[in-house]
């Protein structure tokens, strides 16, 4: 059973069974609000029909068409259909240390989450949907390869969490972490900040353009995600992040990432024995 509310809106995934760290990603979405959530992955994609439309730090902001939209890892962001046409689109997305060691040097940061380069998004569809076919290892490889060599020239090479003010909530996000299956409250993570309760809220919202129980939720779901990718049966998934139970995760999970988890666990082939 689908949890869109449109049959044409459609959402895939795969992993190659060999190289750990690498997700691929298809979406075909006419009416579907993705909430805000994160791959805590860098997120490398080509748009390849109509116009996507989503905040990410802050801001509003567009993907036509042979564009790229390129995330970094812990980038909290929504999705959706800008026009009347629905929005099509390819992703892969690489743990850090996948993509430092592709690429054979420190590591990438996005300043700007849409390229406008047509034909290194022409080429970076075409890998993707190279990757999606391929089933041998070497021919995979060589792919991604390829694809992240051609998208490097929209990187800065630099150390992820050493610019700006962003490492400041760090151990916040690292508590949430940590205590994904407790109820947090104001109070306790403020303390980690070492702020009063209020301007914690506030300036955590000002440098993440997230709640912190956004941030949180977004959290919990990367790790569902994850447990769920591993095998784990969703009602100890639940459990295990801090959900009420396996309807909340599935209600969440698929506003988040477009699929339920039984469905995502059936597209990986990582559903669990009964």
């Amino acid at each position: 059973m689908s949890p869109f509310e449109h049959h044409e809106d459609q959402a895939q995934y795969r992993r190659p069974a060999h190289r750990a760290g690498v997700e691929l990603y298809h979406a075909h979405i006419l009416r579907h609000s993705f909430e805000p959530h994160t791959h805590e992955a860098y997120g490398l994609g080509a748009i390849t029909q109509g116009v996507g439309r989503f905040r990410w730090r802050g801001g509003e902001h567009l993907a036509p068409r042979a564009t790229l939209m390129l995330m970094n890892p812990e980038d909290i962001h929504t999705g959706e259909a800008a026009t009347t046409d629905a929005w099509g689109y390819r992703m892969v997305y690489l743990d850090e240390a996948v993509l430092s060691e592709l690429y054979g040097g420190p590591a990438w940061r996005f300043d700007a989450a849409v390229a406008h380069d047509a034909e290194a998004a022409s080429r970076a569809a075409a890998l993707m949907a190279t990757l999606w076919q391929a089933r041998e290892p070497l021919a995979f490889d060589s792919a991604l390869l390829e694809l992240v060599q051609g998208l490097s020239r929209h990187a800065h090479r630099a150390p992820l969490r050493g610019d700006g003010a962003a490492p400041r909530f760090a151990p916040v996000l690292d508590y949430m972490r940590a205590h994904l299956d407790e109820s947090l409250d104001t109070e306790r993570l403020a303390a980690v900040a070492g702020l009063s309760p209020f301007h914690f809220l506030r300036s955590f919202k000002a440098q993440h353009h997230a709640t912190p129980q956004q941030a949180l939720m977004a959290l919990r779901l990367h790790e569902a995600k994850r447990q769920l990718a591993a095998g784990q049966a969703p009602a100890q998934v639940a459990a295990a992040v801090g959900l009420t139970d396996q309807a909340h995760l599935t209600r969440s999970f698929a506003r988040r990432y477009g699929v339920t988890p039984a469905r995502y666990q059936q597209q990986l082939g990582t559903r669990p024995r009964p």
